[in-house]
């Protein structure tokens, strides 16, 4: 940019004037004989230089080509100055940017011719490893007999039968670890289980003895002709049994419940002492009223002994008929409610749902308050009334299961299972008379004697496991775990019994000869 291009117009067209001495301007020469006069603008009568006068009738034009002030001046100097400074500031930083700019230009252009030398050469090296790798496999084909696709099958086909051994064994190492590990799992879950669980041992009968004031009691519940006792017996569904022992009558009967209507109206009328027909029906009916508030009762305790809410009222009732219901001479309910603590605690030892096993544990054998009427197992019936009552799917499920007629697919159907039979095994729990117990022998030894080839069956344990002598000319060894699978079978299909039944099947093979 030129300077004179910064410079304002007027101040290029001006030239200077020259001050007069003093401090005064002097005028130029008198134009046409004009008499000297101040300088422009100075004079009372005096006219400016170029300027119409004031006899011409025109009004004269501002004097645009006035000096401003030396203040303006110096301010555009300056002002000037710093824009050139400026200027040249920014032209040398330019230049400084372009050299730098060059500079990293001809960096990356050296880098680049670097790289491409050093690509150069590695495809160089690459393709002489090629070459150096193909002449030994030739030479290793050659020395070897046999082709690189065959060696590679061949190492191939080692490889896989190799990892397939280490997988087998690791697999062989990783069950028996899980084995041993489930089974002391297994203890100990039981065991913290059963410690916890501090239950009573009770063991009731079918009968029930009632001792009475005299002997002349026992005339009047026989009655005249035997009425009295006939319809207490028609009323109450039990049988009264009155023999020689003194100031004794014994009621017997297999269901609970009459059993305990038939004791309470017999001592209801005792207590009256006026025993007619007509009183045995009116004694009948409060008993009958006072064992329904008993069983209801009774459920309800159970509930709150189970910890379970919001049972339908229908299953509450059934729930309260196994209070006088024995399974080999153990409390029906009692036992519900024992299976219902140790499967809320073996639930929550394998994290499983304490809720669904607890509410399980205690309805699955409410299929055991329903009359001999309905057909089906009781777990199947329990079942149909759990689905009835709108219970889930999962205590349904579990209540179907616990016997095995089908296939538990639940942990809490497993563990409703487990305790049913820990509650039902554990010394004292159970009891059977001495002609079940006989009985239950002769049927466990018939079963098993049915098959062919079978010698001698020995129960033993109890009745908690049988030993089978087969024939070894008839029965080889494969039969004899089809053998024990039949009988097995043949035991859960056809007898009830508590806890499980080991069958052991026995072949013997001798070989005798003498040497003579």
């Amino acid at each position: 940019m030129a300077f004179e291009s910064i410079i304002p117009a007027w101040l290029r067209n001006r030239s200077p004037k020259p001050e007069a001495e003093g401090g005064k301007e002097t005028s130029g020469p008198a134009t046409n004989g004009s008499a000297p006069g101040p300088a422009s603008g100075t004079g009372p009568g005096a006219a400016a230089p170029d300027q119409p006068t004031a006899t011409s009738g025109i009004t004269p034009a501002p004097d645009l080509d006035s000096p401003p002030p030396r203040e303006s001046l110096l301010s555009a100097e300056s002002e000037l100055r710093a824009r050139r400074e400026e200027i040249v500031r920014m032209e040398e930083r330019a230049l400084r940017d372009l050299e730098s700019a060059r500079t990293r230009l001809r960096e990356a252009d050296r880098r680049s011719e670097l790289a491409e030398e050093r690509e150069r050469r590695l495809d160089r090296f690459e393709q002489d490893l090629e070459e150096v790798r193909e002449a030994r496999l030739a030479e290793l084909e050659t020395v070897a007999g046999m082709t690189r696709d065959r060696a590679r099958q061949i190492l191939i086909r080692e490889v896989e039968e190799e990892a397939t051994r280490q997988a087998g064994l690791k697999v062989k190492r990783i069950e028996e670890e899980a084995r041993l590990d489930a089974e002391r799992r297994a203890r100990g879950i039981l065991a913290v289980a059963m410690q916890r669980l501090a239950s009573t041992h009770s063991i009731e009968s079918n009968t029930f003895t009632i001792h009475l004031p005299n002997e002349e009691m026992k005339g009047r519940i026989i009655g005249k002709d035997g009425r009295n006792i006939r319809a207490l017996e028609n009323l109450t569904g039990v049988d009264i049994i009155i023999d020689e022992t003194p100031e004794t009558v014994v009621i017997s009967s297999f269901d609970g419940v009459r059993r305990e209507v038939g004791r309470l109206t017999l001592e209801k009328l005792i207590e009256d002492g006026r025993i007619h027909p007509a009183s045995c029906e009116a004694a009948y009916e409060e008993a009958a009223a006072k064992v329904d508030d008993v069983m209801i009762e009774a459920a309800e305790s159970a509930l709150l002994d189970a910890r379970v809410t919001g049972l339908h009222p229908e299953l509450v009732r059934l729930l309260g008929r196994l209070r006088f219901r024995t399974s080999y001479s153990q409390n029906v309910l009692s036992h519900l409610v024992e299976c219902s603590n140790l499967a809320a605690l073996m639930a929550a030892e394998l994290g499983a749902s304490v809720e669904v096993a607890r509410r399980a544990a205690l309805l699955h054998d409410i299929g055991k308050a329903v009359s001999h009427e309905v057909e089906g197992t009781h777990a199947a019936v329990g079942a149909r009334l759990a689905r009835r009552y709108d219970e889930v799917e999962a205590i349904t499920h579990a209540i179907e299961a616990h016997h095995n007629e089908i296939e538990p697919v639940t942990v809490e159907a497993v563990i409703v299972q487990a305790a049913d039979a820990l509650s039902g095994a554990r010394p004292g729990a159970r009891g059977d008379s001495l002609e079940q117990y006989v009985t239950r022998l002769g049927d466990l030894e018939e079963i098993a004697g049915r098959h062919e080839g079978v010698k001698k069956v020995f129960a033993m344990q109890a009745g908690r496991e049988i030993r089978i002598m087969v024939d070894p000319g008839q029965v080889d060894d494969e039969a004899t775990a089809l053998i024990s699978h039949e009988i097995a079978a043949a035991i859960e299909r056809e007898m009830e019994y508590p806890g499980q039944v080991k069958i052991t099947v026995i072949r013997e093979l001798r070989s005798t000869r003498i040497a003579r």
